[in-house]
């Protein structure tokens, strides 16, 4: 089996640099006949200054030395343009002529103009390839400490929901005789916040899923209104959360923004989900937009008591971060790192400081062509 694979990828390699070959021979071949039909025209059917000719010859090689590989098609290209110079269009026209002044110079300017050409094309194409390879795997290095970062977040957060749950259904099955209906409801209550947790946190799991499946890290968009991904965001969070109280700040204009309107919600959830329960105030919480040149800014703003500065530089990096307000097993860290990578899957930036009276979360999202067309 093995064996086998080797070969098709041998094959595979094979068929490749044949196709490579072929298109560099084409292209060479389309390019030589291209510069001597034009100087055709221009020595035949205007001036007949064999200098021009010289000089569209030299941009054909110039051309065919930049989009070949190695230097061999450069340097057939260079003996086709002396000699083709010499047959074609110095006298007597159509016959070969070596006497004649300045033809070794000639041939030696062209091969020389091939050479350095086929040499500078060759190291850029190595620089560009060590630059791809590069930022290739400095992107694989995120995403492997991604996963990691993640794989320690949902170790905590999913073993902590389950165990409160096996618990409080345990208690409700062993001790119904005895318990409350107070106490019943209470259990139960807790069942269906942990319940609701580990959704979340599945849902979230799944995003991640999305965005990675995508090439390059990148995401699918299309153009949306940006009042109805808000509003859908928040009628889903209040169905978690029905004692969630936002204000929201927007312009009164038509906003129009390109994006993936699931994930852009998710991150609207996390962050205004972590508002809530991480602050540990009641106040409401402040939704501000705004309609910049470029981007368009989304802000979450709580009032409660911030978040420390030593946890602030890492908040992003799926670190489980407590909160001292909040349940123990609720940590932020996994939802925020869910939200860095959204937004950076969309090409924007996101942001966490502190401000006078609590918290401040906010991202922007670059506009598209068509966003600025429609504003």
């Amino acid at each position: 089996m093995e064996s086998r694979c080797n070969r098709l990828s041998f094959d595979y390699l094979l068929m490749l640099m044949k196709n490579r070959i072929l298109s560099d021979t084409l292209f060479t071949i389309l390019r030589l006949l291209a510069a001597t039909a034009l100087s055709f025209c221009f020595f035949y059917l205007g001036n007949q200054n064999t200098a021009n000719i010289t000089v569209i010859y030299t941009l054909a090689l110039i051309l065919t030395a930049l989009h070949t590989s190695g230097f061999l098609y450069g340097i057939i290209a260079s003996l086709f343009c002396v000699i083709a110079v010499n047959f074609f269009f110095s006298y007597p026209y159509f016959k070969f002529n070596f006497s004649l002044d300045g033809y070794p110079v000639t041939f030696i300017g062209m091969l020389a103009i091939s050479l350095i050409t086929s040499a500078t094309t060759t190291a850029l194409k190595q620089q560009r390839k060590a630059v791809a390879d590069r930022e290739k795997a400095l992107a694989e290095a995120d995403r492997e400490k991604l996963r990691a970062n993640l794989l320690r977040a949902v170790s905590h957060d999913l073993r902590t929901p389950l165990t409160s749950i096996i618990g409080s259904s345990a208690s409700c099955l062993e001790n119904d005789p005895e318990l409350s209906d107070e106490e019943r409801t209470e259990l139960i209550a807790n069942i269906k916040e942990d319940a609701q947790w580990l959704l979340n946190m599945v849902e979230n799991l799944l995003t991640v899923t999305r965005i990675d499946n995508n090439s390059v890290n990148k995401v699918k968009k299309s153009p949306e209104v940006v009042e109805e991904v808000i509003s859908e965001a928040i009628q889903r969070l209040k169905k978690r959360l029905p004692d969630i109280q936002i204000h929201i700040d927007m312009p009164n204009n038509f906003l129009m923004l390109s994006m993936d309107p699931t994930l852009i919600e998710q991150v609207l959830i996390n962050l205004l989900e972590n508002a809530f329960i991480h602050s540990g105030s009641s106040a409401p919480i402040d939704l501000i937009i705004r309609d910049q040149e470029h981007v368009i800014s989304f802000a979450v703003r709580d009032y409660g008591s911030g978040v420390s500065e030593d946890q602030l530089p890492h908040i992003f990096e799926g670190q489980q971060i407590s909160s001292d307000n909040a349940d123990g097993h609720k940590g932020i860290g996994i939802g925020l790192s869910i939200c860095k990578t959204i937004i950076q899957a969309h090409g924007g930036v996101i942001t966490a400081f502190n401000h006078t009276d609590g918290a401040e979360f906010t991202f922007t999202l670059p506009k598209e062509k068509e966003d600025i067309i429609n504003a």
